[in-house]
């Protein structure tokens, strides 16, 4: 009886069961398995590094930087992002998110956080100082098949070059500035071929990367804990582009940076306390980056690692606007004026048709309803009936207040964008990297505007001569906002002078900006 029962349980269940590893019970003979296709298992043998990351890992502690063209650039790009770093902390949303995680704490030999009277350790530091930085989309940018902001990098080179340096160690800004190149170059170079977004990643998996790579060497780390640094940004859990596209736009892009920096700078705390890396993170078979997230493709790359990326570097002078847009906004301010010429404003504008890249189509090209200043700011038809509208296009301007006149979604109703073939070509040429927009607007009464073209915006290299004074009085505006007059001349004094600033202990540089 009980072997009875026991059958027409068990076997019932059996049947219907995967295939796994399971006796057929029966009590007359001893437990049958079935059989399972042979695998032969895993190799245990640890492989030598993955090619990409000792190549970034050489470049790190070996090459020697010797471009004077990109240490100028660098210094106009720390002076840049530090000043986006203090605009941004005139909006309420960034704020809100900065300090200790335990309300009231200071570290004794923190990382100070420019602006503000806060003294961190240095992974709350990096986050802190990233996120100020890459608030208002305002910091530098390059394009690729990948875009993104390398300057976002110095969220955790400044925090770890400040904690260093105040516990009596030497950096200066000249060791701040080379940090800063070749963060810049990993970044860069990373996304000249490799597009991270295609596959729905967000690029600020480069900023964890270049950035650990960076802050290892400052920590003390030599070349093969560099290595393993560098591996644990590569197996780290990598953010998806969601955050930064319709319907699902959100403040979270403005400290995805932030986040990478701090995380960049715990990976390689943890390296230095002995934590092991993985040697073949991107190719190893099923398990890697490669196969992962990479639809099996290793990585391509244009150049070998030198000072290319800050070189080339593109600054936001003009407007806090996505860099795709930048050359459609300027255009719209040239129409805005024009129409002003003629008596006319945006209530007389039929149609505006941009003629763009394609990457600006794929990213930035919205249609319907905005939600938040984040959806607003990586919007080109809002970022181009804006300045149409106002003839202005500022921080203020993507706020809830702002979006709420009736003419701004009417306008954008009428604006749409073609892709210009030449100028996606030339977006990705070397030589050129440039970002172009073209803008022709039809009014209610038939007249067609002549199309007003621009090709690479003020802040590109090709037009950096003009670009830096504004980048300059760009700066002067954002630090009039927390200092007095004396405090302003002291840093505008102290950053303009190349020799003096270079040799300037780290701790000094934050100590100017540091609020009592």
């Amino acid at each position: 009886m009980l072997r009875s029962s026991l059958r027409s349980f068990s076997r019932p269940f059996l049947r219907s069961s995967p295939n796994y590893l399971l006796p057929t019970y029966s009590f007359s003979r001893a437990p049958r398995f079935r059989p399972m296709s042979h695998h032969a298992g895993e190799s245990t043998l640890r492989p030598d590094p993955d090619k990409v990351l000792q190549d970034i890992a050489d470049y790190v502690h070996n090459y020697k930087i010797d471009s004077t063209l990109a240490f100028e650039t660098a210094r106009l790009c720390l002076i840049d992002t530090i000043g986006c770093g203090l605009e941004g902390l005139r909006f309420p949303e960034c704020t809100k998110l900065l300090g200790p995680v335990v309300e009231g704490t200071v570290v004794p030999n923190g990382t100070k956080v420019p602006g503000t009277n806060y003294q961190l350790d240095p992974i709350r530091g990096a986050f802190n100082i990233g996120t100020i930085i890459r608030w208002l989309d305002f910091n530098d940018c390059f394009l690729a098949a990948e875009w993104g902001h390398p300057s976002d990098n110095l969220g955790a080179i400044l925090a770890v070059a400040d904690h260093l340096t105040r516990q009596g160690q030497k950096f200066t800004v000249q060791d701040l500035l080379e940090g800063m190149i070749k963060a810049h170059e990993i970044q860069g170079s990373l996304a000249l071929l490799n597009s991270f977004n295609r596959v729905g990643l967000d690029h600020v998996v480069l900023v964890k990367v270049a950035s650990t790579a960076v802050v290892s060497k400052m920590l003390g780390l030599n070349r093969e804990q560099t290595i393993d640094a560098i591996s644990q940004a590569w197996v780290d859990g990598q953010s998806l582009r969601t955050y930064r596209h319709a319907p699902n736009t959100v403040p979270r892009k403005s400290w995805a940076a932030g986040d990478a920096c701090s995380r960049a700078v715990n990976l390689a705390l943890l390296v230095k306390k002995g934590e092991k890396g993985m040697p073949s993170v991107l190719t190893a078979k099923t398990w890697g980056f490669y196969d992962v997230l990479f639809k099996g493709k290793p990585f391509e790359f244009q150049i070998p690692y030198g000072s290319y990326i800050m070189e080339n570097v593109l600054f936001k002078i003009s407007y806090p606007a996505e860099f795709h847009a930048q050359t459609a906004v300027e255009a719209a301010h040239i129409i805005h004026a024009k129409l002003k010429e003629m008596g006319k404003t945006s209530d007389d504008i039929k149609s505006v048709r941009i003629r763009t890249q394609e990457a600006a189509i794929r990213i930035i090209d919205k249609q319907g309803p905005l939600d938040n200043f984040a959806d607003r700011d990586h919007a080109i038809n809002y970022m181009v009936a804006y300045p149409l509208i106002f003839g202005e296009l500022t921080s203020e301007s993507y706020t809830d207040a702002s979006a709420a006149d009736p003419r701004i979604d009417a306008l954008r109703a009428k604006i749409y964008c073609v892709e210009d073939q030449r100028f996606s070509v030339d977006y990705h040429d070397p030589a050129k990297r440039s970002i172009g927009n073209a803008l022709l607007v039809e009014l209610n009464d038939g007249t067609v505007l002549d199309e007003v073209e621009v090709e690479y915006p003020v802040g590109h290299k090709r037009r950096r001569e003009e670009g830096t004074p504004l980048l300059m009085a760009k700066f002067r505006r954002h630090i009039s906002h927390h200092y007095d007059d004396a405090h302003q001349k002291k840093i505008l004094d102290t950053v303009t002078d190349k020799a003096s600033l270079s040799k300037l202990p780290v701790d000094k540089f934050t100590d100017l900006f540091v609020k009592a």
